[in-house]
């Protein structure tokens, strides 16, 4: 059961995936959030066979859903209506953060957090 974790941001989407058995994350790649994020997302969940996927829950420091929320709903929804897998939220406060922290800042920071997050429901699920 492969997982896909997304760090959902306005600019760029950092994206993760599992491994088959859906036990570790991994940092896949980083896209532009532009006219063909949902094709390309679409494409690797086919492609990689993908059974759920874990968007990062993008919250205020008082815990409540900020700006980009309701992108990352729409995002669900598109992905849902497509292809009718499961699409959890799973906080993300800081995942950015603790990526640099651990790698430095550079062009797959996104990927790795999107991994964090991933990382973090794989987990809870244990």
């Amino acid at each position: 059961m492969r997982l896909m974790g997304i760090d959902y941001g306005h600019k760029k989407v950092g994206i993760a995936l599992s491994d088959e058995s859906g036990s570790m994350a991994f940092p896949h790649g980083v896209y532009p959030n532009d006219a063909t994020l949902f094709k390309k997302i679409i494409s690797l969940i086919e492609e990689k066979n993908v059974s759920e996927i874990v968007i990062g829950h993008s919250l205020n420091k008082d815990g409540k859903e900020n700006k980009i929320h309701a992108s990352v709903e729409e995002l669900m929804m598109q992905i849902t209506l497509e292809l009718g897998l499961p699409v959890h939220l799973e906080p993300e406060q800081y995942s950015t953060q603790q990526a640099i922290r651990i790698q430095g800042k550079n062009a797959s920071t996104d990927a790795a957090a999107a991994a964090i997050i991933l990382d973090s429901f794989i987990t809870k699920k244990k």
